[in-house]
Parts: structure tokens; C-alpha cells; sequence
């Protein structure tokens, strides 16, 4: 059996940060770690680090994928589609942060109910559609096309600065125009006001992102896709790949279940949100549930031989990182595994 693990965020991104990499002990981690060949390539989103796996292009249209991956969402697999995620935006000394739906604690009724103005007001331009309360898209009339549309993922700006929204480019010309309408409709709506009274964050705009069509369908070289995200759900049933939830009592259910000879991709993403939004204290409890569950297990399958191959992709602040070991590399006694405070300073001097 052979197993790829995307772990976004997996190495906290402040090296020197005492409070949260002190005393953080993962040894099955930095066994696998200190044991593997390390290759390293430009930062870039989670999204992108996720297609690279199967060898989908730069820019692929993720809106499209994830759309199909969603439990309960629209269906249409020709449409153009856009990721239209509700935000808050705030001005911090004088830079633009923004919040994701997830940190908003949106309610499914007034996530329905927005949304509805939103397709009352742009009936023209396409339709509005809510698949969870923090998860909208945009499905463009037909024969709409976006043109150049290079706008970075939702998990590349959550908690952090931005600097636009849309491309500059004349083709998004009509796009920014929607953005800045949807704006004042979101300002107005009754379910801001309520918010507003409560004390809790406006949903004062949307990021429009992953826009584009599905690519035809092909055949996909992995065995299981396990992962509860849309977004890695939707690439697989377009591959044509068998999609499971992620097992409760992680690798030993994997392990247990899949044949030999099989090939297997876990998204584990756990550790992006503490990441993006710099909670020290959460990431280390994250990181330690997944040593129990995932890493150790996994280190220790792949020592004895009961695991072929394991891959390890992570996209994080000093670089896209990748990892690769077999039962050959993890008997490398002699390269002693280092605490991940050592590991986050050294890529960090990488970087110079």
C-alpha cells in the first residue's frame, strides 16, 4: 500500500514562537521526517498542493470541483462556476483583514436568506446557491465566461491582509462592478443589521475565487480519496476515484481496510485554520491528535514494512515541502529526529 497525506499548514510559520513549538513532541512525525527525502518548491494555497497530486494545472477550476463535492449542492457539471464564500472585512492599521465564513458562525437561515436577496438583485448575472452556511457559489449564466481570473483561494488570505479582491484586468471589469453592488446589498440586508446589534461580525462581502469549468473526465491513478473537504471530495469523484470520510480512529482504520498494492491520498487539514488565524494553543493540541491518530501509526506501519511508501505534502509559510520514505529510509538510524521547533528554524534559515 502506498499513502499520500496532504497536510496543509503542517509546521507552524514563527520559528522562534517559544510558547507554541516548546515542548511540542511529535515523535512519530519527526521520525518520519528526519528519515525522508525532503524536496521543496514555491509557497502556494493548500488548493493548488491538492491538484498537484493529480496532476491538474495551475489555476484549476476548484469552485467547479468543490461544487461537486458538496453532500447537499447544486449539480450542474457544465456550468461556470465561481466560489462566492461570504467574508467580513475590517480596516487594522490601514490593512485590509479579512475573516473567513468559517469564523463567522454564519446561521444556514440567514446564509439562505442573504443569498436569496443576492439572486433577487443579480438574476441576470447568474445564480447564487448555498451549500453550507459558510460554503456560497456563484453559477454564471449560460455562455458566461470569466476570461483571466487569478485570484488566490480563500485559505491563502483567511486571517490575513489582502490587498484586492479581483484581478485589475478589463475582463473582471463586470465582476468587480457585481462585487461592489453584492457590497451594498450585504450592508443593507436585515441578517447584518441583527448581526450588528448581537455584537457579532457583518458579512460585509464575498470572495470570488476557483472560477472555471470542469475538465473532462479522467481516469485518476489513486485507489481512495479520504478526506470530509468539498474541494478534495469533488476532485476525486471526477476521477472517477471512491471517496470515504475520514475513518474516526484514523490510520489503523486505513491501514486495516485497504489492499495491498493500493493507493491511497489523505487530506488532513486540521492545522490550517489555527495557522490562518495565528492560535497558538490550538495548532499544538491539532498537531498531538494527529500524532496519535495519524502520524505515529503511520511511521511505525511504514518501519515495519506494512506500509510501502508514505508521501507527505504540506504547503506552509517557508515553502511547498514534501516528504517521501519508505521501510528502507526509516531504518536510517543514525539521522536522529529533531523537534519540530528545529525543523520550523531550519527551513526558516532555508529561506535566506
Amino acid at each position: 500500500m502506498q499513502l499520500t497525506l496532504v497536510v496543509p499548514e503542517l509546521v507552524w510559520p514563527e520559528p522562534d514562537d517559544r510558547d507554541t513549538l516548546d515542548t511540542l513532541s511529535s515523535p512519530g512525525l519527526s521520525t518520519f521526517l528526519a528519515r525522508s527525502r525532503l524536496s521543496r518548491r514555491p509557497p502556494q494555497s493548500f488548493e493548488a498542493t491538492l491538484c498537484d497530486a493529480f496532476g491538474l494545472p495551475e489555476g484549476a477550476a476548484y469552485a467547479a470541483f468543490r461544487v461537486l463535492g458538496e453532500a447537499a449542492g447544486p449539480r450542474d457539471r457544465d456550468a461556470c462556476w465561481l466560489c462566492a464564500d461570504p467574508v467580513h472585512l475590517r480596516l487594522h492599521q490601514e490593512r485590509l483583514i479579512l475573516a473567513d465564513g468559517a469564523s463567522l458562525a454564519i446561521e444556514l437561515d440567514e446564509a439562505r436568506a442573504i443569498v436569496d436577496e443576492l439572486n433577487r438583485y443579480f438574476s441576470e448575472v447568474g445564480r447564487f446557491h448555498v451549500a453550507a452556511a459558510e460554503r456560497w457559489y456563484l453559477q454564471l449564466a449560460g455562455g458566461s465566461e470569466l476570461g483571466q481570473f487569478d485570484v488566490l483561494p480563500l485559505s491563502a488570505v483567511a486571517g490575513r491582509s489582502v490587498d484586492r479582491q479581483l484581478p485589475e484586468t478589463s475582463e473582471a471589469r463586470w465582476l468587480r462592478q457585481l462585487l461592489n453592488e453584492a457590497q451594498m446589498v450585504l450592508h443593507q440586508h436585515p441578517a447584518n443589521a441583527r448581526r450588528e446589534v448581537d455584537g457579532r461580525s457583518t458579512i460585509n462581502s464575498l470572495w470570488l475565487w476557483g472560477g472555471g469549468r470542469l475538465p473532462a473526465r479522467v481516469a485518476g491513478a489513486y485507489s481512495g480519496i479520504w478526506s470530509g473537504l468539498p474541494l478534495a471530495r469533488g476532485v476525486g469523484q471526477a476521477h472517477d476515484i471512491p471517496v470515504h470520510d475520514l475513518p474516526p480512529d484514523g490510520a489503523a482504520e486505513l491501514l486495516a481496510s485497504a489492499s495491498r498494492g493500493s493507493r491511497h491520498l489523505v487530506v488532513l487539514d486540521a492545522l490550517q485554520s489555527p495557522v490562518q488565524y495565528e492560535n497558538g494553543d490550538a495548532y499544538r493540541s491539532e498537531l498531538l491528535g494527529l500524532e496519535e491518530r495519524w502520524f505515529a501509526p503511520l511511521q511505525k506501519a511504514l518501519a515495519g514494512g506494512r506500509l510501502e511508501q508514505l508521501r507527505l505534502e504540506a504547503s506552509t509559510a517557508y515553502a511547498t515541502l514534501s516528504w517521501a520514505g519508505d521501510r528502507r529510509t526509516q531504518w536510517k538510524l543514525w539521522q536522529r529526529p529533531q523537534a519540530l521547533a528545529d525543523t520550523a528554524r531550519a527551513l526558516a534559515g532555508s529561506e535566506r
